[in-house]
């Protein structure tokens, strides 16, 4: 196991090009997802449209466009030509007030206010939906209060149900956190399987596996010869993509780092013993490429990451439970942003 261990280390480490593959695309990946994937929706092209023009309506558009959601593109009192604007794509999103509105707030009636969406996203649209009624809530709230100063009455009025919302483990519900976990196992997985799975093909590709076959070495001794090096090089690639998840982009890490050491051993495990899988079938080392490809794209999308799974059909559900970056992905997240321990996570990690 030595001799194949040093074997493989130089293999792998003489080539400049290897160790470039090895470090440059992990960082650039957990880069570039790191701030391009993102729910948030900040600076929405918003078209003006106040048929209102009053103080009221002025004070309700300025706390939208000040919010930093929304961002004016154009004011008009022509609606066609907002919504001219929707359909060639230059505005998100329309905020219509009709005349009456200081009116109406005046008489103590509701005041109607208009917002139209782009819906051909619907998950940007639902966020930009609730970010309207956010806004428009407090506003709504900051009537009330001002109405009840200026004429105060003796009884307190009907009876009000207030909310008061608190969200645990990502405080500020940003949605880098709980997206930079899931980046983690996509790259290791990526690198580790990717990598194993060149490893018996190259050999039978370049016609080393005969000579290797006639050395006193077993089948178990060559196994884990190939497969303890790509572990290594696995563990460093957690190290690096942690790191510059937690010192770049302020990732909470609240948990234990054996434990992240521990499960990781085991997410390894998976993906190495599946890359081998690969490598063993394969004849050349670009059908194992594909392969690796053909695994990769359906164990994202099973994963819980981009859709969850309770909302998937049943079968797709059963399907989940053969995919290591579900359970992976649970603990990643328990880890950094929970601090949760073995106590909790065992059920994953077995």
């Amino acid at each position: 196991i030595r001799h194949m261990l040093a074997k493989e280390f130089h293999q792998l480490f003489r080539d400049p090009q290897m160790l470039r593959v090895l470090l440059l695309p992990p960082l650039l990946q957990v880069l570039v997802f790191g701030y391009a994937v993102t729910t948030n929706v900040r600076n929405a092209p918003t078209v003006l449209v106040d048929l209102d023009r009053t103080a009221s309506s002025r004070d309700l558009s300025a706390r939208f466009f000040s919010s930093g959601h929304f961002r004016l593109v154009r004011e008009t009192a022509d609606f066609r030509e907002a919504e001219g604007m929707m359909d060639r794509a230059r505005a998100a999103g329309i905020l219509r007030v009709d005349p009456g509105f200081e009116g109406a707030l005046r008489a103590g009636r509701t005041a109607d206010l208009q917002v139209i969406v782009d819906g051909s996203d619907s998950n940007t649209a639902a966020i930009v939906l609730s970010y309207a009624a956010k806004i428009t809530g407090d506003y709504s709230g900051s009537v009330r209060a001002s109405r009840v100063r200026r004429n105060p009455v003796p009884f307190p009025g009907p009876p009000t149900v207030d909310l008061a919302s608190r969200s645990w483990f990502n405080e500020n519900l940003d949605s880098r956190f709980s997206f930079l976990p899931g980046i983690i196992s996509f790259i290791v997985m990526l690198v580790a399987v990717m990598l194993t799975s060149m490893a018996v093909v190259r050999e039978r590709e370049i016609g080393t596996l005969e000579q290797i076959l006639v050395t006193p070495i077993t089948p178990a001794e060559y196994i884990l010869g190939k497969t303890l090096p790509y572990a290594a090089v696995g563990f460093g690639e957690i190290l690096l993509v942690a790191a510059v998840g937690v010192l770049w982009f302020d990732l909470p890490f609240r948990g234990s780092f054996p434990l992240l050491l521990l499960s990781s051993a085991l997410f390894l495990s998976t993906a190495l013993g599946i890359g081998l899988l690969i490598s063993t079938v394969s004849r050349t080392q670009q059908q194992a490429m594909m392969t690796v490809f053909l695994y990769f794209m359906p164990a994202v999308l099973l994963s819980g990451f981009l859709f969850p799974i309770g909302n998937m059909p049943r079968p797709a559900q059963w399907l989940t439970f053969l995919n290591p970056l579900r359970f992976y992905l649970v603990i990643l997240r328990g880890i950094f942003l929970k601090g949760t321990g073995v106590r909790v996570l065992w059920p994953q990690m077995v």
